[in-house]
This record gives C-alpha cells, structure tokens and sequence, in this order.
C-alpha cells in the first residue's frame, strides 16, 4: 500500500514539473503573447498526452493556410496520413496522430497571416518553423523511445522542411514531404530524413514546376465553385473547390504509397517483439 501512495505521489510531482517546464518553455517562445503562450502550452500538453503510450506520433500539417481542421482536409490529403498510419501498423508500431495549424481560421486571419507567408515564400523566414523546432524537441528529449513522423502537402509540405533544416540530422524525426510549392523548391534541403515527392505519377504538379498558368486558373476557378455554393446556401471550404490537376497524391497512385512504404522500412524497420 505504501508502494502504491509513493508511486502516486512520484506521478503527481512528475505531471506537476511537466506542466511547469511546458509553460516556461511557452513563455521563452512567445514572451511578449499571452495568447500565443497559451496556444503553445496546449499544442506541448496534447503531443506529450498523445505520445507518451505510443511509438510514433505522426503530425499532419495541412496545405494552404495551415489552418484545417481534419474533417475539412481534401480526401486526398487525408489518404496520405491514414495510408502513412496504416504501414506504421503493419510494421508493427503504434502510432497518434496530431494535427500542426501554423496560422489561425477566418478571412481577417488570413489577410493578418498574408504577410508572413509572403515572407516564408520570398526568404524562408517563418517563426513558426522556429518555434516547431523548439517543441519537437522538447518532446523527444522527454521522450526518448518516441520517433516523430511528419506529413506534409504543397504548402505543409515546405513548411515541414523549413522545421528539418532547422533541425538538422536531429534522430527519430523523419519528413514526408509532397508536392512543394515552387518558390520554396531553390532552398529545400533533402536529408536520410526526408522523403520528398513532386509527381504523383500520372500527370506533371504545375506547383512544383511554376506553372504560374495553370495555378492561377486552379485559384480563379475555385473561386468561382465556393461562391456559387455560396449562393446556393452551400457551406464549402475553399480548400475543397481548389481543382489542379497533377497536384493531388492519392494513396492509391503508385508514385505515392511505393516510395512511402519504401521510405518508413528503411527508416524505422520492423518493430522487435519485446
């Protein structure tokens, strides 16, 4: 009995020196933002609550604004993440998944994030990827067993190698990364870490080559496709009225779930029964 009331008391004082060390590091990368320490502090609380029983946590930025919420992502985009989950499974691991919003929801949102993803397009500069690298870090260092899987497409998948280059040849944190965006293309680093895709097999991604035609029209067409649901009292995102061919990685395509596969048994292996 005074086993199990010493034990308690351990977790309790453990649990207490984690919230407190979350917090401080959320103060050192927001110092001047309550609300960004806050939304730090959650994001660090979640991933150690998530990862702590598992063997790999698999973070899922989402493309364009970084902002979606899972039941919102494009299907294919989803099929990414659970097929990455799937061949975890079959390799023998146990996986979370976790979602990484890299700016807020909502037009006024949008048009205050435009800026800064201006700023990441032109120079690479993008804090978030600083302070990404930062919670990474924290998680691996508490957990030292745990190997971290990120999966990223077009927007997310830039933003994700912006996070490995800071990062460096850091252990137990592989990229997938699919579909990059073009301006990011000239200061992308690939690393043993990263798996990067720029064709989905069937057709060439206009947003990897700069085909600037072909992406405006992808974008005025999908403006036209949410306002006329709008019209019809239709709640679409916008992100699902975005139509560019050759810029969508299915599960199912071949150029896809191969190289992936592929990728995650040379990295992590069959897991050892223990």
């Amino acid at each position: 009995m005074k086993l199990r009331i010493t034990d308690q008391i351990k977790s309790e004082e453990n649990s207490q020196t984690l919230t407190q060390e979350i917090a401080a590091l959320a103060a050192k990368l927001y110092p001047h933002s309550r609300q960004k320490r806050e939304q730090s502090r959650r994001v660090l609380t979640d991933y150690y609550a998530q990862a702590e029983h598992t063997d790999v946590l698999v973070i899922h930025s989402p493309g364009g604004w970084g902002n979606m919420p899972w039941d919102g992502v494009q299907d294919w985009e989803k099929s990414i993440v659970t097929g990455v989950t799937n061949t975890l499974g079959k390799l023998g691991y146990n996986s979370s998944m976790v979602q990484y919003f890299r700016s807020g929801g909502g037009i006024w949102r949008h048009l205050r994030d435009l800026p800064k993803e201006m700023r990441f397009a032109i120079s690479g500069g993008n804090y978030r990827a600083d302070v990404m690298e930062e919670e990474l870090g924290f998680i691996l260092k508490k957990l030292p067993r745990l190997k971290i899987v990120l999966v990223g497409a077009s927007q997310g998948a830039s933003f994700h190698n912006a996070v490995m280059m800071r990062l460096g040849n850091r252990e137990r944190v592989y990229s997938l990364e699919l579909g990059t965006f073009f301006p990011h293309m000239k200061r992308r680093r690939l690393t043993e870490h990263t798996l990067a895709i720029d064709n989905n097999g069937l057709m060439p991604d206009p947003m990897c080559q700069r085909n600037l035609r072909a992406g405006f029209k992808a974008y005025f067409s999908a403006f036209y496709r949410w306002f006329k649901y709008r019209l019809q009292g239709k709640n679409v995102k916008f992100t699902n009225c975005i139509n560019t061919p050759g810029h969508e990685y299915k599960w199912e395509y071949a150029a896809v779930h191969l190289p992936i596969t592929e990728f995650l048994t040379a990295k992590l292996g069959v897991k050892q029964s223990s």
